[in-house]
């Protein structure tokens, strides 16, 4: 699962891993338990660079992990090798989720470092507009629509999996 912060990457990621029987892995989650600290602090005290390598590496591990849906960060996909780690070890689904729904579901969170700035939305949107592009390579795209509940995504995700029985052939 890739996309940007707030499109419901880990929520969507656990019911669809739920409805295929197979482990849910986060990759911020698995981060943040081996360095015991947040994401937003480790991007505090160690920079985003410095992320993105634990990131990348944590990445390859749990996709060699065996089946399963894994939720990368918002930047995760950004990272060429990341991209080329997701490829050739499984497939991307990107969460295409519109701006001011990503907005509605960001603005009154603290726990989102890169919004940490005087116009939160401002960066969000800089950020949107600078990812869109990378999130469109993805494998496969998923339009994300407020009405939407969670199972709801998770059954649409299930439905463009479907385009690639390859896939599903090794979930099952």
């Amino acid at each position: 699962m890739v996309g940007m912060m707030g499109s419901g990457k880990t929520a969507v990621g656990r019911a669809l891993a739920c409805s295929l029987g197979v482990p849910f892995r986060d990759s911020d989650a698995e981060i943040e338990a081996a360095a015991a600290m947040s994401v937003a602090e480790i991007f505090a005290r160690d920079g985003e660079a410095f992320f993105r390598e634990r990131e990348t590496e944590v990445i390859d591990r749990l996709l060699e992990a065996g089946c399963g849906v894994l939720s990368t960060g918002g930047g995760a996909f950004l990272v060429a090798r990341n991209r080329a780690l997701i490829s050739k070890k499984g497939v991307s689904v990107w969460l295409n989720a519109d701006l001011p729904l990503l907005w509605s579901r960001v603005k009154h969170k603290d726990t989102r470092p890169l919004l940490r700035t005087p116009d939160p939305r401002g960066t969000l949107k800089a950020l949107y507009e600078a990812r869109v592009p990378v999130y469109a390579e993805a494998d496969l795209e998923v339009v994300s629509r407020a009405e939407y509940s969670i199972d709801m995504m998770a059954e649409k995700v299930l439905e463009a999996l479907g385009r690639r029985p390859d896939v599903l052939e090794a979930a099952t």
